[in-house]
């Protein structure tokens, strides 16, 4: 009975052992453009400069704050595609019409993302995202509140459809929610763990 009672016991404490090693694993949320938003930019390097100190990884999210029927946020599936703004529906993974659009990054490598309204992307409105394996360190500055009607500088006056782009935003500092990887691995642990201790006591 002692015996049982002792098993029980130490496999609880490796449960809680491993449990709190990853309660700080986690996902970061990033604004694409931060406070300018997903827009036509004032320049065409806008968004390849925005990229440029970020490590994203698997799990991470990316917000599109754009408006609806202004802009939209669509992947497209290589890098020449992204390179000559090609909309055909061969080269589109998924579009997002609806603003601000959330994607979670699902896998590794090179993810590339453009508007397909009219001339928006060749006018700079496409970013390439670099996703690595792992997760990214949990946000040490709290996100601000979001600013409505914040707007970026457009190269156009107009959108296709003749009115002034204008987009709300949110935080311009990541956030963190937990990621569903940092989940299956903390949860596999637990089961490994488990398993070891039942079978070597």
């Amino acid at each position: 009975m002692a015996r049982k009672f002792s098993m029980v016991a130490a496999v609880f404490v490796a449960v809680l052992g491993v449990a709190a090693m990853f309660q700080g694993t986690s996902a970061v949320t990033y604004t694409v453009g931060d406070a300018t938003g997903w827009g036509i930019p004032s320049n065409t390097d806008f968004y390849d400069d925005w990229n440029d100190n970020k490590v994203f990884h698997v799990g991470d999210i990316l917000v599109f704050n754009f408006t609806t029927g202004a802009h939209d946020v669509a992947e497209v599936s290589t890098e020449t595609a992204f390179d000559n703004c090609a909309t055909a529906p061969a080269n589109l993974l998924f579009t997002r019409t609806t603003g601000p659009a959330s994607i979670t990054l699902n896998r590794t490598g090179d993810h590339y993302y453009i508007c397909t309204f009219g001339t928006h992307c060749a006018a700079g409105q496409k970013v390439q995202i670099e996703v690595e394996m792992g997760t990214s360190p949990p946000s040490t500055t709290p996100p601000t509140s979001p600013t409505p009607g914040a707007s970026p500088t457009p190269a156009t006056p107009t959108t296709p459809s003749g009115t002034n782009s204008t987009n709300t935003t949110t935080s311009t500092t990541p956030s963190t929610t937990p990621s569903s990887a940092s989940s299956l691995v903390s949860t596999l642990s637990l089961v490994f763990v488990s398993i070891a201790l039942v079978l070597f006591f």
